[in-house]
């Protein structure tokens, strides 16, 4: 079955479809990229008595991903307050 979007759930998708896509090229760049695209440079930087690149690979990348799905239910919930707010106008 098809469905026609109209313009408030259009905007609502995009919104979403946006910060999501934000929130994955963070959690690339810190998973992938401070854990093994830039493990050399990172791993002449000591945090807790361990290279930076082997923190962030093994224990920084999980703390942000948690951090992410923080920001991502908070930024939603502010995001369907907005859309029932506009659905309640329309009415």
């Amino acid at each position: 079955m098809s469905q026609i979007l109209n313009e408030k759930q259009k905007w609502y998708w995009k919104k979403n479809i946006r910060l999501i896509m934000g929130l994955l090229i963070v959690w690339f760049l810190v998973g992938l990229g401070a854990g093994v695209l830039f493990a050399e440079p990172l791993s002449n930087i000591q945090f807790l008595n361990v290279s930076l690149s082997f923190w962030f690979a093994h224990q920084g990348s999980i703390l942000v991903f948690i951090i992410l799905i923080l920001i991502y239910a908070l930024r939603m919930d502010k995001l369907d307050k907005q859309y029932k707010k506009m659905l309640k106008n329309e009415e």
